[in-house]
């Protein structure tokens, strides 16, 4: 009868042991989950700002020689070549995003594949940071 209680305790204990691991895994890739979501809802919005100005990009370089009557020292090629980048920049930070969103799957339950997507989104939030520098710096002075 004692080797029963005993395996009944030793049983019920490791079944809460499991039980707690399991909870603290859910726990964790909820945050994760949550995570990767408000970093994307902080960075998403730029996507309509980054959208306007390959507009506008393309307007600046449809009448390029207006550039000229600003600045008539400027070097048009070198204006050029710096506003196809910077399109090309935005550009590719969107895609990234949209490719993002595409792929991400917030149901999945291993930690280890939300905390590579929380890499990811940090990734990419660096990214929108920096073509959003680089657009007020180029954009800036036309």
């Amino acid at each position: 009868m004692k080797k029963k209680i005993y395996l009944l305790s030793a049983s019920a204990i490791l079944l809460g042991s499991c039980q707690s691991s399991a909870t603290k895994e859910a726990v964790k890739h909820q945050q994760l989950a949550e995570e990767a979501i408000a970093i994307h809802d902080e960075i998403m919005p730029q996507i309509a700002h980054f959208d306007k100005t390959t507009v506008k990009i393309d307007s600046i370089l449809e009448n390029l020689g207006q550039v000229l009557t600003k600045d008539p020292q400027a070097d048009t090629a070198a204006v050029r070549i710096d506003l196809i980048t910077l399109k090309s920049n935005l550009e590719a930070a969107t895609d990234n995003m949209m490719t993002w969103m595409k792929e991400y799957n917030p149901d999945s339950t291993t930690v280890s594949y939300q905390e590579g997507e929380i890499e990811k989104i940090k990734a990419m939030r660096k990214q929108f940071e920096d073509v959003s520098l680089e657009s007020n710096k180029k954009l800036g002075k036309l």
